[in-house]
């Protein structure tokens, strides 16, 4: 991390978790290679793939410079394969993207450019869209806050992982927690206790694939994800994390279907 630690370092290190994604791996790095922001890492971290994921990743690093894979021992799951990723990453900020998910060409620009207008933004986020397994459209932009705190975490979904940036400068060494499910939740709560807020660009810049027969129990694991946080990483009340989960069911369904 020596370079993040320099004012003149403006690179963007994208970490990108794999586990068996050779259907998408390839659209989701080319929709990096193709951002208009030209100072991006690409680091993938592959979580023993049983497919050909592997094969995919490394004719890419052939090619690219800027692409760096990395095998990890065992099958870890998301939260150690993005803290891999944190500690192989040079750039003074940090963006996460899920293996089949995709940016529009301006993402990381827009944002990078929102941050630097806005001095000491240390994280930032955007609205995103929802595809299907095939790419197409299943909703179009949802909404979003153009300003959270950690209060208003607790009790609604407002930031999906692909559309976040960070400015390591601003929030330090912090981690991941080491979760199976919901370490992305978990982390901007952390963030949030230590930054105050977090900004968002009112612009779908993301697509965010949704694969029809684990939207249910993704619901219901998201739920059970977010009571357990609060009670166990956050250490709130049982009373409060259950208001709270009540809050965060009632508005994750607003969100989508208001």
């Amino acid at each position: 991390m020596n370079k993040s630690n320099n004012n003149e370092n403006k690179t963007v290190s994208v970490i990108i978790p794999v586990y068996n994604a050779e259907k998408f791996i390839e659209e989701t790095i080319q929709s990096v290679l193709n951002q208009t922001y030209e100072d991006i890492e690409i680091i993938l971290v592959d979580d023993c793939s049983k497919d050909n994921s592997r094969e995919i990743i490394k004719e890419y690093a052939k090619k690219y410079k800027n692409i760096i894979y990395y095998l990890q021992e065992k099958n870890f799951g998301a939260a150690v394969a993005r803290n891999k990723g944190l500690d192989l990453a040079k750039g003074r900020y940090i963006a996460f993207l899920d293996s089949d998910d995709l940016w529009y060409s301006e993402k990381i620009e827009k944002q990078i450019n929102f941050m630097r207008k806005n001095n000491n933004v240390a994280f930032c986020y955007t609205a995103y869209e929802m595809i299907d397994e095939e790419g197409n459209l299943i909703k179009g932009k949802i909404k979003i806050l153009e300003k959270v705190e950690y209060k208003h975490l607790l009790k609604r979904t407002i930031i999906s992982t692909p559309t976040v940036l960070l400015d390591r400068q601003l929030i330090g060494g912090l981690k991941m927690p080491l979760r199976r499910t919901g370490q992305d939740y978990a982390y901007w709560l952390l963030l949030l206790r230590n930054v105050g807020f977090a900004y968002g660009i009112d612009e779908a810049l993301v697509k965010v694939r949704r694969h029809g027969n684990s939207l249910s129990a993704n619901k219901f694991q998201n739920i059970r994800d977010v009571w357990s946080i609060q009670t166990k990483n956050e250490g709130l009340s049982l009373l409060y994390a259950t208001y709270n989960t009540i809050c965060y069911i009632y508005n994750s369904f607003a969100k989508r279907y208001f």
